[in-house]
């Protein structure tokens, strides 16, 4: 495989003279190397992870330096690592610096059409946004966490987006007690002792959690995010028995003042028992 010519100390045949000392301008997401690795995770599978992680919208390149650094890991180890994800096709060399590689693309496009949610679930998203709005969204627990699995942006230029393959916390938002209705005291304790310190405990947690369900639905603002506000409501199997998924309405705060919360609520709990009726679920799905 060809491969772009060393012509310095910081390219290491990678990327091409100067690029390392090129100005980078976003934010450089550093992580804590293998000091954060699980025990039980195969540590050059851990760090090639690792760097494959430090690329996104933001930074579709990366030299090796920045990797080094985002990384702290020995710059020896960074470059074997990168033969290794090049020939993978995971990455691809250019003259500055590595980029996403075609193997990444047929990967993405497998999660594409594992994720899509049907279309008659889209359509009723879709809905939901003409009649108010404001931004749509899906999660589905796995594990510890709540993963966005569908999203319907508002049309307005002040809005609440994450992305979709999203990991957010379940201790905090109205999606994550809609999620948390069938929880036991133990998934509980392990969701209050993920949260930072002091931020909420178990008997809170539960008290808010029961008062959502008796409601029907939670409300949050301002609990994973200053200004942001959310309104959610439980997909569940055709019986109810099971909540399988949340839906929801979210947006800057301002625009979801109490007397507005009713209407919300019920076009939502119109929106998510034509989910349920419709069989909805996600392979992603899978609560502890």
């Amino acid at each position: 495989m060809a491969r772009p010519r060393q012509t310095g100390p910081d390219t290491a045949g990678a990327v091409a003279t100067g690029a390392e000392d090129r100005p980078h301008s976003g934010h450089m997401t550093t992580t804590t190397g293998p000091t954060n690795e699980d025990p039980g995770t195969v540590r050059a599978v851990h760090r090639a992870l690792e760097i494959l992680s430090l690329f996104d919208e933001q930074h579709q390149t990366r030299t090796i330096g920045e990797i080094v650094r985002g990384t702290r890991l020995a710059k020896t180890t960074v470059l074997r690592l990168l033969v290794t994800l090049e020939s993978a096709q995971l990455l691809a060399a250019t003259p500055k610096g590595y980029t996403a590689g075609p193997g990444l693309w047929r990967w993405a496009y497998l999660v594409q059409r594992s994720w899509e949610i049907p279309a008659a679930a889209r359509d009723v998203m879709r809905s939901l946004v003409a009649a108010e709005r404001e931004t749509v969204n899906v999660y589905v627990m796995r594990g510890l966490h709540r993963i966005c699995v569908a999203q319907e942006e508002s049309p307005l230029a002040l809005r609440h987006v994450v992305r979709i393959g999203d990991q957010l916390p379940l201790w905090a938002g109205a999606s994550a007690k809609v999620l948390l209705r069938d929880a036991t005291p133990e998934v509980l304790d392990k969701v209050v002792a993920s949260a930072p310190a002091g931020t909420i405990d178990a008997g809170t947690l539960r008290a808010q959690i029961g008062a959502g369900t008796a409601a029907g639905y939670q409300v949050s603002h301002g609990e994973r995010e200053t200004g942001l506000s959310a309104v959610a409501v439980p997909v569940t199997t055709p019986d109810g028995a099971l909540v399988v998924a949340s839906l929801s309405f979210s947006g800057p705060s301002a625009r979801f003042p109490q007397e507005r919360i009713p209407v919300l609520v019920a076009l939502l709990h119109a929106a998510a028992g034509t989910l349920t009726a419709q069989g909805f679920d996600h392979p992603i799905r899978n609560p502890l």
